[in-house]
C-alpha cells in the first residue's frame, strides 16, 4: 500500500468521525468540532494529493491549505457568535431548543 493510499484512508476515517459526531450530536459546540474534523481530513487529502500526486508548482498544496485554514477559523469564529448568541437568549445551547430565534 502506497503513502497516498495510507494518507486517503486515514483522511476518509477522520471525516467520517467528524461527520457522526455532526449529525449525532445536539450539543452546538460539539457540532462544531465534528465540522472542524471534517475540515481537517480535507486539508490532509490536499497535502497528500500535492505531497504524492503529479508534480505541481512548489506550493499549491500549501496554499489550499491556508485558504482552508483561513476559513475554518471564520467559520469558527462565527459559530461560536451565534452560540452566545443564542444562549445569552435561552440559556441554552442546545441544538433541539434553538428552533425560536426571534428577536
Amino acid at each position: 500500500m502506497n503513502p497516498l493510499q495510507l494518507c486517503l484512508i486515514l483522511s476518509s476515517l477522520l471525516f467520517a468521525v467528524g461527520l457522526a459526531a455532526a449529525l449525532a450530536r445536539t450539543h452546538a459546540i460539539l457540532v462544531l468540532l465534528g465540522v472542524e474534523l471534517m475540515l481537517n481530513a480535507a486539508n490532509l487529502n490536499f497535502i497528500a494529493f500535492w505531497r504524492y500526486g503529479p508534480p505541481a508548482s512548489p506550493a499549491d498544496g500549501i496554499m489550499f491549505v491556508v485558504f482552508s485554514i483561513a476559513v475554518a477559523a471564520a467559520e469558527a469564529a462565527v459559530g461560536l457568535a451565534l452560540i452566545i448568541a443564542v444562549y445569552r437568549h435561552q440559556k441554552n445551547i442546545r441544538l433541539q431548543e434553538a428552533n425560536r430565534l426571534k428577536g
